[in-house]
């Protein structure tokens, strides 16, 4: 069956929401890094129809999250392009803001390092860009469960989770406007593009 469904992305698209009607108020087109099986993307749409959507993601993926785009009929949202970073160019789509979920902690450092200079310098003047994931404060766990997850993702050969003052230090060209703790202990980052 093509159309994959995650149930992380079914608890936790409604606090997300949340938070990205306020912070994407102003936008008028999201790139989503990383959409995954496409639920949070059609969600999204659906409920922030003053946004286009653009998907991305690996190869891999596009499959189910063409699956899920096609099967709510939004005019809103776009088909997924082929972004990996660290492989691929920026999308040739124009967005004023960018979302990810659940991304930065699987990619290696460099890949993360690579994420955040590439929005900096994509994103228009005033530009917002909202990352959700698990994140270390002043490189301190915020609990076990993520000490632990931690070491579990280092085992499977991904990245690990970083800290939010790494990832100010990388994203040089955006101010990070707010730190919103978030259920299952997630933070949802919100960064505004600087060119001044």
């Amino acid at each position: 069956m093509p159309k994959h469904f995650s149930p992380y992305c079914e608890r936790n698209k409604q606090p997300i929401l949340e938070q990205l009607s306020v912070y994407f108020k102003a936008s008028q087109r999201v790139l989503e890094i990383g959409s995954g099986t496409g639920q949070h993307g059609v969600f999204f749409a659906e409920q922030l129809p003053h946004l286009i959507w653009h998907t991305s993601d690996m190869p891999e993926n596009h499959v189910s999250i063409s699956a899920w785009i096609n099967e709510s009929g939004l005019h809103n949202i776009t088909l997924p392009v082929e972004f990996t970073i660290g492989r691929d160019a920026w999308p040739d789509v124009p967005v004023d803001a960018v979302f990810t979920a659940n991304t930065t902690h699987i990619m290696q450092p460099e890949e993360a390092r690579q994420m955040m200079e590439l929005i900096a310098s994509n994103l228009p003047d005033g530009g917002i860009f909202c990352q959700y994931g698990p994140m270390k404060i002043h490189g301190e766990y915020t609990s076990d469960s993520n000490r632990d997850f931690d070491k579990t993702l280092k085992a499977s050969g991904f990245g690990g989770i970083r800290s939010v003052e790494q990832l100010i230090n990388w994203g040089k060209g955006m101010q990070l406007i707010k730190k919103i703790p978030m259920p299952a202990n997630n933070f949802l980052l919100v960064w505004q593009v600087s060119k001044s």
